[in-house]
């Protein structure tokens, strides 16, 4: 079997774009995702607006506000994606979102933040789900793996230059008005959602679908226990939050580090986020190396990667620091890409709605763990945060590896 040359395997993603739907179904996503760096900008700026003592009050609890939304709704979103014309749920959901951007330039009070971005994401719950468990019916199954490399590699892309690009647009337009421009980039994305053919977007045909359906709350369960029952897809989940230990250490600790630690300004914070966020684009793009069934390879290398990474990072200058944030972006994306490639080929179609909308609820639960425990290590020990952060990744990698780890490999649908 050739070598794929290192071109080739960053170019290999672009070929799922061959499929029409998806390509639609992608510059959607994109697009909504570049508005989502608009939001989070203009949020940041009014925030500040309300006071520079209450601007971190105000965005830390709009992110817990934000995780317990898709915590809390985006399993029911799963199974609604498996009962409810997909197509329907995307516009539907994306123009409410619009509507409640729309909203946010004439906010005059902290509460009413609160309240919006709570709904705002609640729609999110069920448009993100839903948009995953459609990939698996609009490409070809060759194409599969590089169409979840591809939509993860924007992810990771636009993390990096979209809040720059929208920090551009606040400068020129303002704080408020940034989120006009947010609601125009959900029309444009609206405009081709609505173009998706609707027929490829139906939920399980006939055939598939059980006669006396589940409750929502049954189905809920369901999709959990479907999730957890695959052998494969569990070992990808406990990886997924070993790398949200390690990730969370990172996204909450680095500018302390930076800033009190290197004793450097925060223009030097920006590169180095930026450093963790190419090689997660890296990886997500050349992440197809792993051909295996299990992607084991991908990811227990991905979270090695991650915990050596961080492990040492209190110790060296800021040069240093650079490299080993490319290789913890790198071993972020490999050890969590695999997760929902493996739902896409081993659920069987009719029921991969409610285990998108599981996994999309306990990844963001492994998050919601991973903020305190980064918080505490970050507050105690400011000068060995990344050590203690490093040696808990690591030794759970090493307990993933003895509990987890399937022991042989299964075909899809098992």
């Amino acid at each position: 079997m050739p070598t794929q040359s290192p071109l080739s395997l960053l170019l290999e993603p672009f070929q799922s774009l061959r499929s029409r739907t998806f390509a639609k179904l992608y510059f959607a996503q994109t697009i909504s995702l570049l508005g989502d760096a608009f939001t989070w900008v203009g949020l940041a700026l009014l925030a500040y607006q309300f006071g520079r003592e209450r601007s971190a009050i105000i965005l830390s609890s709009a992110l817990t506000l934000r995780v317990t939304a898709f915590i809390i709704f985006s399993p029911f979103a799963g199974v609604l994606a498996d009962r409810v014309d997909r197509k329907k749920i995307l516009y539907v959901t994306h123009f409410i979102r619009m509507g409640i951007v729309a909203c946010l330039p004439f906010v005059n009070a902290e509460w009413q933040i609160y309240v919006l971005v709570f709904f705002l994401n609640v729609f999110n719950a069920f448009f993100t789900p839903t948009y995953k468990s459609i990939i698996p019916q609009v490409v070809e199954k060759a194409y599969y793996r590089q169409a979840i490399g591809l939509s993860t590699a924007t992810f990771q892309l636009l993390g990096v230059l979209g809040p720059g690009l929208a920090g551009i647009l606040a400068v020129w337009l303002g704080a408020r008005d940034i989120f006009f421009v947010d609601a125009v980039s959900f029309v444009v994305a609206g405009v081709l959602i609505l173009l998706l053919p609707g027929d490829l977007l139906n939920t399980a045909s006939a055939k598939e679908r059980p006669e006396k359906p589940l409750s929502a709350w049954a189905d809920v369960l369901n999709g959990a226990r479907l999730l957890f029952g695959n052998p494969l897809i569990r070992f990808s989940l406990a990886i997924e939050f070993v790398s949200a230990i390690a990730g969370a250490q990172i996204l909450v600790n680095t500018i302390g580090h930076v800033k009190d630690g290197l004793h450097l300004p925060d223009t030097y914070y920006g590169w180095v986020m930026g450093a963790f966020g190419v090689g997660a684009t890296l990886a997500a793009f050349g992440g197809g190396f792993d051909k295996t069934t299990s992607r084991r390879v991908s990811l227990i290398v991905g979270a090695l990667l991650l915990g050596m990474a961080i492990i040492g990072a209190n110790y060296v200058g800021y040069p240093v620091l650079l490299g080993l944030w490319v290789l913890a972006g790198l071993g972020q994306s490999l050890a969590e890409i695999p997760s929902e490639t493996l739902i896409g080929e081993q659920i069987e179609r009719s029921q991969q709605g409610k285990v998108f909308g599981s996994h999309f609820a306990f990844s963001h639960l492994w998050w919601a763990i991973a903020y305190p425990i980064a918080g505490f290590t970050g507050s105690q020990f400011p000068g060995q945060n990344f050590l203690y952060g490093g040696l808990l990744t690591l030794g759970l990698l090493m307990a993933a590896l003895v509990v987890f780890r399937p022991k042989k490999q299964l075909s899809p649908g098992q």
